[in-house]
Formats: C-alpha cells, sequence, structure tokens
C-alpha cells in the first residue's frame, strides 16, 4: 500500500477517535441540556405499559415551581394536570436507588468496590 491510498484511512480514524473527545468536551462545557440549572427536572416517572408512562416534570425547581403531571405515549405528550410544587420535597426524590452507570464508573476511579452498598 502507498502513502496515498493510506491518507483517507488515517483522516477516517482520526475523525472516529475525535468523536469521543468532542462529546466529553461537550458534556464538560454543559452543551446539550446537560448543565445543571436547567428550568426544569423529571421528578418522577412509572412506566403503565412499554409505550405509556406518566412523568411529573418540575418547572423552576425551587421555590414557586410548579409540577406538570403528563401522560407519555409514543406518539403524543398530554398534560394530565398541573399542580404547585410542595414545599419540602427534596431534589434528590427522582434518583434512583441503584447507583447509575455514571455513579458505579466514579466509584472505581476512585478505588471503591462496585458492590459495596454505598449510594452515594
Amino acid at each position: 500500500m502507498s502513502t496515498s491510498a493510506l491518507m483517507p484511512l488515517l483522516a477516517f480514524v482520526a475523525v472516529v477517535a475525535m468523536i469521543p473527545l468532542a462529546l466529553w468536551l461537550m458534556r464538560r462545557a454543559g452543551v446539550g441540556g446537560a448543565a445543571q440549572g436547567n428550568l426544569m427536572r423529571v421528578v418522577s416517572s412509572l412506566s403503565l405499559s412499554p409505550s405509556q408512562k406518566i412523568v411529573i416534570v418540575e418547572l423552576m425547581p425551587g421555590a414557586g415551581g410548579q409540577w406538570m403531571v403528563l401522560g407519555v405515549t409514543g406518539e403524543n405528550i398530554n398534560i394530565l394536570t398541573t399542580l404547585a410544587a410542595p414545599a419540602g420535597v427534596p431534589l434528590a426524590i427522582s434518583e434512583p436507588h441503584a447507583p447509575s452507570v455514571a455513579q458505579l464508573i466514579e466509584r472505581f476511579r476512585q478505588g471503591g468496590k462496585v458492590g459495596d452498598g454505598n449510594h452515594g
């Protein structure tokens, strides 16, 4: 193979290798809705069937926020009701009891055991 035939292959490999780097940079910069301090958050979600669920979304988290109870299907989203957000609900209510994959990876990087039972 000549060097002129390897150039397109090397360029392709370089572009593919840059994709994870670009995604990591976007995550660090908060691009794409992953930033903290968003104006809404999912409080809870309940699956009714594989294609239907009920989701509670809090708008303007904190004091004076509102909860929207949404019916979500594969085709559309319907507002079932809107409520004033109750006082004293912790922000961590939507966190699952089991650790997420990101939490497991972080715990592994810090030298902890993956199955040590600490969820935080």
